[in-house]
């Protein structure tokens, strides 16, 4: 950044409100003031009473070096002071600390010129300064011991054309260095308004890559920590982005994590986003020519830090959803009012209304800790959507609007975990939330069916069990209607529409031990009516009447539906 014309002259023109902007802390108007005194006492009293503009600190004592040693320079508040004056020559002429009460950070700052030391600025604080405190306090010095020199310079007397020289050359470097303090001051003014103001809008890891790509002019990027692309902004976005192997990507996390700051790999400036020590993500900029300065290693840093609260922003969000639907699909297992879990439902993002499948995972040798939570969601997720999910004990219960394929949740868990020796277990399809609770003993009872068959592990449905529905507790009279219907629902709605006794007869079959001569005999028909109404059982209710597991799963229906539920249904 060129200095303007006006800087030399012309101050009486100058607008206050634009130099109060460029110099928040007033060092360019110090400066004015320090290199036209002509005294050096009042040089550093000016540069003392200017210390406190500059942050949370405090001059004790300013000296000038003289012939006999230092000389205390009287001040404004040089009566509190409680500076051992014959301390201070113990420095050597060397900056270093003092010894204040009541200040945790007491620092000499020497005043040198081309001559030697020129005398010591004592500064004090509660704590000590940052990185733009330690700049700021240095360029304050620098300032006024480039002022004593010019004043003890004019005092000299030397008018000979050398000299004159000489003060040209440094007055014009002090200016440029001057001019730099407010390129550099303006560039990062630049950088801190522009993350607020993406901050202020509530950030958002497009808005950080995009702010990041119109302040350096690189293209920003943001991966998650396995190296997948979140966030792209600027020209020659890759397509696909490069998938590295999982060894080079912790090889390169390890490198960069060893730093303090951002570190260049390769043709990348690569920072971590690692809030509380727990890497969340990668920021970084593709800078194949090197043409990165400083500027925009101080840009990246400060992306970075955004980043880093973006980020650890979302996992706690994430955390906390995560830990209402768990509360929501616990309270539905145990029952709740229908009112309340479809809008805790809602403000979830869940549609309750949908009809929905309970599922039960067991996995021998894994504990239903977070990883393996995360692995039944993960599958889950791959067939079945987003459930709800909750654990149990050592068992994860899904609640899913979709019902999971035949096995394709156990394909998917067993892929992830490395073993196929887990059983999984889904209910009958639920329609309201009060039908929750029953369904999840269904599921228990399709996993309880599944770990105790000869194929442990895979997947078993409720709808399948047929006779082992009704087999074991906690059956009601709802659940007995059920599986007649599913075995003799055609054969009773047959009846009832065509007045014809199919049920009685498969009945009386079974109970004279499948023998055509007793049951003809129990229902006075002949045996070619009995044989032909069997025949029309087959085919109306498309029964295998040979099949062993049919013919067992038929004989409990009829017998519970002619003993427990008096042939209705």
């Amino acid at each position: 950044m060129s200095r303007l014309p006006s800087d030399t002259a012309g101050t009486e023109r100058r607008d206050p409100r634009r130099l109060a902007v460029l110099d928040p802390h007033g060092l360019l108007a110090l400066s004015r003031t320090l290199f036209t005194c002509a005294e050096q006492s009042e040089i550093v009293r000016l540069a003392m009473r200017h210390v406190s503009a500059l942050g949370s600190y405090k001059a004790e004592a300013g000296y000038l070096a003289t012939g006999d040693g230092l000389s205390r320079v009287p001040g404004q508040d040089a009566g509190a002071s409680t500076v051992d004056d014959a301390g201070m020559k113990e420095l050597g002429e060397a900056d270093g600390s003092v010894s204040l009460p009541e200040r945790s950070w007491n620092w000499a700052f020497g005043l040198r010129g081309a001559g030697g030391l020129l005398g010591y600025i004592v500064v004090s604080s509660h704590c000590g300064p940052d990185e733009e405190g330690h700049f700021l306090l240095s360029t304050l010095v620098g300032l006024t011991s480039a002022a004593l020199s010019l004043a003890a310079t004019r005092a000299s007397q030397h008018d000979d054309a050398g000299e004159l020289s000489r003060l040209r050359t440094e007055r014009d470097a002090v200016l440029r260095q001057l001019d730099t303090m407010r390129a550099e001051l303006h560039l990062q003014r630049t950088v801190h308004e522009t993350f607020a103001r993406v901050a202020a809008r509530g950030g958002g890891e497009d808005a950080i890559t995009q702010a990041l790509y119109e302040l350096t002019g690189l293209p920003a990027l943001i991966e998650d920590q396995f190296g997948n692309l979140r966030s792209w902004a600027g020209p020659d976005r890759p397509d696909p982005h490069p998938v590295r192997s999982s060894a080079h990507q912790e090889e390169m996390l390890r490198q960069v994590s060893r730093e303090a700051g951002p570190v260049r790999v390769k043709a990348r400036l690569i920072a971590l986003a690692r809030p509380r020590g727990d890497l969340l993500g990668v920021l970084a900029l593709e800078d194949p020519e090197a043409t990165a300065d400083e500027h925009t290693m101080f840009a990246l840093d400060h992306a970075q830090r955004l980043l880093a609260q973006e980020l650890l922003h979302m996992r706690e969000l994430t955390e906390v959803e995560l830990r209402l639907r768990r509360q929501l699909i616990d309270d539905l297992l145990e029952g709740t009012d229908e009112t309340s879990a479809y809008a805790r439902a809602e403000a979830l993002g869940h549609d309750l209304q949908r009809p929905h499948y309970v599922v039960v995972v067991h996995w021998p040798g894994n504990a239903a800790d977070d990883s393996f939570t995360r692995a039944v969601e993960q599958a889950a997720a791959t067939t079945a959507g987003r459930p709800l999910i909750t654990r149990r004990g050592d068992r994860v219960v899904l609640l899913t609007e979709a019902r999971p394929g035949d096995d394709a949740v156990h394909t998917a868990l067993a892929h992830e975990l490395g073993t196929p020796g887990g059983a999984i277990g889904v209910s009958t399809r639920c329609d309201s939330p009060d039908g929750v609770p029953r369904c999840y003993q269904e599921a228990l009872r399709a996993l309880e069916v599944r770990q105790n068959s000869r194929q442990r592990s895979g997947t078993t449905f409720f709808d399948d069990l047929g006779l082992y529905r009704i087999l074991g507790p906690g059956n009601d009279l709802r659940e007995l209607e059920g599986f007649v219907r599913e075995w003799l629902g055609q054969l009773i709605d047959y009846d009832a529409g065509h007045d014809t006794e199919l049920v009685e007869t498969l009945s009386r079959y079974f109970d004279y031990g499948g023998n055509y001569d007793d049951a003809a005999a129990a229902l006075t028909v002949h045996r070619s009516t009995l044989r032909y109404r069997l025949q029309r059982i087959r085919e109306i209710s498309d029964r295998d009447l040979a099949d062993v597991d049919s013919r067992l799963n038929l004989q409990v229906a009829t017998r519970v539906w002619k003993i427990i539920l008096d042939g209705r249904r």
